[in-house]
């Protein structure tokens, strides 16, 4: 349980929200574990089997705290706002800046976010790894990300925007071939491959990718933004393109990282993927359980927020930007802080 942003997140997954008078009260075996006065509370995430009580929706409704229900797993459930809940305005705001020119400045601060945290991943790698890596084509490569950190900020126009990403992306990439320390002629990286994918690490990408839209999406929806109008990638039918916007800030944090260290560790081999007569590389049952088992654990490591200055688990940090990005559409906040390690 943690509270950010005078929202509550319940990540355990056997509390009880319920109401005493005044009070939001969170029970475990009937046990109170804290409470809170409503007046104080924006907005409740939670993430319980148990779930809620009916007198605190009623609660909820009655003061515009929104409420969000979501699986332990993050998959999103439902929301119950109230009759003159804002979130109608901030749907109206968002609209209106993914129309005008003030989006480009939301979508330099996911791109540079991405860009970032590539960049102090490839360092922090080349520090820990100097004897088993070409320590001079990590040194090119950086190089190049910092001339893509400082193109992003001068950029006019969202085309050049996605172009700076591209060339980003695929200096990055290089270095993929470098990150398989272990088993590293079965893990061979040659390059990004999406539909299919066609060798082991693009399939472990492509899952990991998948997992972090949907938890992205979930989070917008949980705080009233709605998830398919982006400001970097453009609209289209069935994309949630704003939630793809999200993941840019986390792809390598969450996901790059994840995938590798269990190569690395050894939790997932050979024998965890099936290779198909046309080429496609895919997870198969076993490796799918191995993967979710400890991609829920590493959602429950907690990190410091470099905006927030909290600690928060890593399974929150989507909830929290997309808290951060309503209040700058709203106008609450200045500008949007990305998530930058």
């Amino acid at each position: 349980m943690k509270k950010l942003l005078n929202t509550l997140y319940i990540t355990e997954d056997d509390y009880y929200v319920s109401r005493e008078r005044e009070n939001i009260v969170i029970k475990q075996d009937k046990n109170i574990v804290a409470r809170f006065p409503y007046r104080i509370i924006e907005g409740i995430i939670c993430f319980s089997y148990v779930g809620v009580s009916p007198a605190l929706i009623e609660l909820c409704s009655e003061n515009n705290i929104n409420l969000s229900l979501h699986t332990p797993q993050g998959r999103f459930c439902g929301r119950f706002v109230g009759p003159t809940s804002g979130n109608v305005l901030l749907r109206r705001a968002q609209y209106r800046l993914a129309d005008a020119t003030d989006s480009l400045e939301y979508a330099r601060r996911f791109i540079l976010a991405k860009i970032s945290n590539s960049r102090k991943y490839l360092l922090r790698f080349k520090r820990d790894h100097r004897n088993q890596i070409p320590s001079n084509f990590f040194e090119s490569i950086e190089v190049e990300l910092c001339k893509s950190i400082d193109a992003v900020q001068t950029t006019m126009d969202k085309d050049s925007l996605r172009g700076i990403e591209g060339q980003a992306a695929n200096q990055f990439f290089k270095l993929f071939e470098f990150f398989s320390l272990k088993n590293s002629e079965f893990f061979r990286f040659n390059g990004r491959t999406k539909r299919p994918p066609l060798d082991p690490v693009n399939a472990l990408l492509s899952f990991g990718y998948s997992m972090l839209t949907y938890e992205c999406q979930s989070a917008l929806e949980a705080v009233g933004i709605d998830s398919y109008v982006g400001f970097f990638h453009t609209d289209r039918p069935g994309r949630a393109s704003l939630a793809l916007d999200l993941v840019e800030e986390f792809r390598n944090y969450i996901v790059d990282c994840f995938v590798f260290s269990l190569i690395n560790n050894g939790q997932i081999n050979r024998k965890h993927f099936e290779i198909k007569e046309t080429g496609s590389v895919l997870l198969n049952k076993k490796g799918r359980a191995i993967f979710l088992e400890e991609w829920q654990k590493r959602k429950h490591v907690e990190v410091e927020h470099p905006y927030l200055r909290e600690k928060v688990k890593t399974m929150l940090l989507p909830y929290v930007q997309a808290q951060l990005l309503a209040k700058a559409i709203r106008g609450d906040l200045e500008s949007y802080p990305p998530f930058m390690i």
